[in-house]
């Protein structure tokens, strides 16, 4: 049996409800740098940026609606917050709130081309 480099338990792969795959995928590639492993018109796998043992960290599946907002926020982190609330921006993305201090640092929340409501934040 070979090590898959997931841990037991631990949060392991995040899918996004996109409705259009080929606009979620510019999107995130143009706003964070993010590569896709493409398998058909309906779904594409985030590759793991850190390359580890875990080709892929999630995944962008296409449905008629996006999940509705409210549920599981995902984080991302930044090493330039402001940077990167620039490049959301430009990306097409809407900051729905922020950039706000938080006890651990900054953060802000905004919605992809599809509505998918996820957060960025920095340490400082």
């Amino acid at each position: 049996m070979t090590d898959s480099g997931s841990r037991h338990h631990a949060i392991d792969y995040v899918e996004l409800t996109v409705t259009d795959l080929d606009a979620a995928r510019t999107f995130y590639a143009d706003a964070f740098g993010w590569e896709f492993n493409d398998y058909g018109p309906a779904y594409s796998g985030i590759v793991n940026p850190a390359g580890s043992d875990a080709p892929e960290v999630g995944g962008l599946a296409v449905a008629d609606t996006p999940a509705p907002r409210g549920g599981p926020l995902v984080l991302l982190y930044s090493e330039d917050l402001d940077a990167t609330v620039d490049r959301v921006r430009a990306s097409g993305g809407e900051i729905v709130n922020g950039p706000y201090n938080f006890p651990g640092g900054r953060r802000f929340h905004f919605t992809d081309p599809s509505g998918n409501e996820l957060g960025v934040w920095a340490t400082s």
